[in-house]
C-alpha cells in the first residue's frame, strides 16, 4: 500500500511530453509512480479535473527569521512552493554576536518590511555562527524544504562591527575573515552567498545597508570561497550605476571561480532600456561560456497602498501621520471627517517623513498616473483607464481627492497598486521578454518579506493563472513552459 496516492489528475511535468491523466504515488516522501493506475494508498486525494504539477522551487524569499519558528512557511507553501531559498539580498541573521542582534533586526525590517517586533519575539538566537544557524534550522520540523545562503551584511557587521555601519572600506584582513566565514557556511550546507548594493535598500532608520559602498575587491575576495568549495552561487542586487564596471567584476568572478553569478533584473521608470542593455551583458557573458544569469519577476514589483497596508499616498503628510497610531476603525472614522480630509489634502509631504523612505516609496506619493485601482480580483496588468490620474479627471476631481475618497470609502479596505519596476510600457510585454530570454531564471517572489505592502509570494499561482491562462493584453505562455521554468530550471 502506498503512503499517498493522488488519483485521476492531469499530469503536467514540464518535460514537453504530452499531458496524461493518471495517478501519482508517493512512498517515504519519494515519487514512486507517475501515471497509470496506482494501487491503494493510506491517504488518497481525488484530483479529477485538476492539474497535478511538480513542487515549485522559489529561489528568492526572506524566511530567514520565520523559518526558525514556522513549519509551514506561508504564504509560499500555500501557492505550491515545496522548496524555498532565503538569505537573499545580503540580509539575514547569521553570523551574529549578541550585541548586534538589534542591528540585524533593524536591517531586515528596513530592507524587507518584516515587523521588528515579530522578529524580536520569534527569533530564539540559539546560534552565533552561520553553521550554528543551519543547525538551528535543522531542529525545526517543517512542511516544505528550505535552502539558506550566506548574507553579506551580517558577515560584514560580524567582522567589522561599527566600521561596517559607517561604510568604511574593508581591509585585506577584513576580506580574508569574511571569505573564511563564507567558506565555513558553504561547507556547512549554504547554497551560496548574496549581497546588495542598491539605494532601494535601507535600514529602518533610513541608512544605506552595510555593504552598499563595498569595493569590488571585497566582492571578489569573498567570492573566492565559492571556488575553494566548488559549490554555491554568488547573487546580488545592484543599481548598475556603472554598467561596464559592474559587468567587469561579475565576469571576473564567474571566470576565476567557475561558479554561477546571478543578479536581479528589472526595468526602471527613468531608464526604460536599462534592462535590455543589462540583458545583453548577460548574453555576452554566456556566449563566452561564463555562468552568469539574471533573475526576473513574473509581474511588476509593486507597492500595494491602502489604509490597512504599511503606506498610503498620504503617509508623509503630517496630519495623516498624526493618526497612524490609532486603531483602524477609529482612524477611518477620523479620516472621514470633513475637517481632517481638508487638512490632509491641503498639505504637502513633510521632508522629515520622506527622508527615511526609499526612492520608490517617495515616487508612490506623487505619480498619480502610475497609481492604479487594484480591484478584486487584483489586476496587475491595468491599462491607463484604471489609473488614479485618469479616473480623477473623469470624475472632475484632483488625483489626491480621488485617491483619498477611494481609500476611505466603505470599510477602508480598498487598495491602490503602484508598479515600481517592470511597467514602463504600461503592460507586461517587457516581463514576457525577460521571462523568455536566454539566461534568465524566475524568482523575486520575496516570500516572507514586505508584509505590509507587497505580496508576490503567489508567484507560482500567478505564473499558472495569468501567464498560462488569463492574460488578455498580450501573448500568454505555454503551461508546460511555465512549469519547466519554475521547477527543473531552478
Amino acid at each position: 500500500m502506498h503512503d499517498i496516492v493522488i488519483r485521476g489528475g492531469t499530469i503536467v511535468d514540464g518535460s514537453g511530453a504530452d499531458r496524461v491523466t493518471g495517478d501519482v504515488a508517493i512512498d517515504n516522501g519519494i515519487l514512486t509512480q507517475v501515471g497509470g493506475k496506482a494501487g491503494p494508498g493510506k491517504r488518497e486525494v481525488d484530483a479529477n479535473g485538476q492539474l497535478v504539477l511538480p513542487g515549485w522551487v522559489d529561489v528568492h524569499t526572506h524566511y530567514d527569521g520565520q523559518a526558525t519558528w514556522d513549519p509551514v512557511l506561508g504564504p509560499s507553501s500555500w501557492h505550491g512552493a515545496t522548496t524555498v531559498m532565503f538569505g537573499n539580498c545580503g540580509v539575514g541573521f547569521a553570523p551574529c554576536r549578541p550585541e548586534d542582534r538589534g542591528r540585524l533586526i533593524d536591517l531586515m525590517e528596513g530592507v524587507e518590511d518584516i515587523p521588528g517586533i515579530v522578529l524580536s519575539e520569534g527569533l530564539k538566537w540559539d546560534w552565533e555562527s552561520f553553521p550554528e544557524f543551519l543547525d538551528a534550522l535543522d531542529r525545526q520540523p517543517r512542511a516544505i524544504d528550505i535552502a539558506a545562503q550566506v548574507p553579506h551584511h551580517p558577515v560584514r557587521v560580524f567582522v567589522m562591527g561599527d566600521r561596517a555601519l559607517r561604510h568604511e572600506p574593508a581591509t585585506a584582513a577584513d576580506i580574508a575573515a569574511m571569505r573564511q566565514i563564507a567558506e565555513e557556511g558553504l561547507r556547512a550546507g549554504a547554497f551560496g552567498f548574496t549581497t546588495s548594493r542598491t539605494d532601494f535598500h535601507r535600514t529602518y532608520s533610513g541608512e544605506n545597508v552595510p555593504a552598499y559602498f563595498a569595493q569590488v575587491e571585497e566582492f571578489l575576495g569573498i567570492g573566492e570561497a565559492l571556488g575553494a568549495v566548488g559549490r554555491g552561487a554568488f547573487g546580488m542586487l545592484s543599481d548598475f550605476v556603472d554598467e561596464e564596471i559592474e559587468f567587469d567584476w561579475i565576469r571576473k568572478q564567474a571566470r576565476e571561480q567557475g561558479r554561477p553569478v546571478w543578479f536581479l533584473l528589472t526595468d526602471r521608470m527613468n531608464d526604460p532600456t536599462r534592462w535590455t542593455r543589462i540583458m545583453a551583458g548577460v548574453q555576452a557573458a554566456q556566449d563566452d561560456g561564463l555562468p552568469v544569469a539574471a533573475q526576473v519577476a513574473c509581474r511588476p514589483v509593486g507597492l500595494i497602498l491602502g489604509l490597512l497596508t504599511s503606506m498610503t499616498p498620504f503617509s508623509a503628510r503630517p496630519s495623516f501621520a498624526a493618526l497612524s497610531k490609532l486603531d483602524p476603525e477609529t482612524r477611518l472614522a477620523r479620516l472621514k471627517e470633513p475637517a481632517v480630509r481638508a487638512a490632509i489634502l491641503n498639505e504637502e509631504s513633510a521632508q522629515h517623513l520622506l527622508e527615511p523612505l526609499s526612492p520608490p516609496h517617495r515616487y508612490a506619493m506623487t505619480r498619480w498616473d502610475r497609481l492604479y485601482i487594484l480591484g478584486d480580483p487584483p489586476d496587475y496588468e491595468p491599462d491607463d483607464s484604471r489609473s488614479v490620474a485618469h479616473m480623477a479627471a473623469a470624475a472632475g476631481m484632483t488625483p489626491a481627492e480621488f485617491a483619498y475618497d477611494y481609500l476611505t470609502a466603505d470599510d477602508g479596505q480598498r487598495t491602490l497598486f503602484f508598479p515600481v519596476t517592470n511597467y514602463v510600457t504600461g503592460d507586461h510585454e517587457p516581463i514576457r521578454e525577460m521571462l523568455t530570454a536566454p539566461g534568465t531564471l524566475v524568482g523575486l517572489s520575496d516570500g516572507g518579506a514586505h508584509c505590509g505592502i507587497i505580496c508576490d509570494a503567489s508567484m507560482p499561482t500567478y505564473l499558472l493563472t495569468h501567464w498560462a491562462r488569463d492574460r488578455t493584453r498580450g501573448e500568454q505562455l505555454p503551461l508546460e513552459w511555465v512549469v519547466k521554468r519554475q521547477t527543473a530550471d531552478n
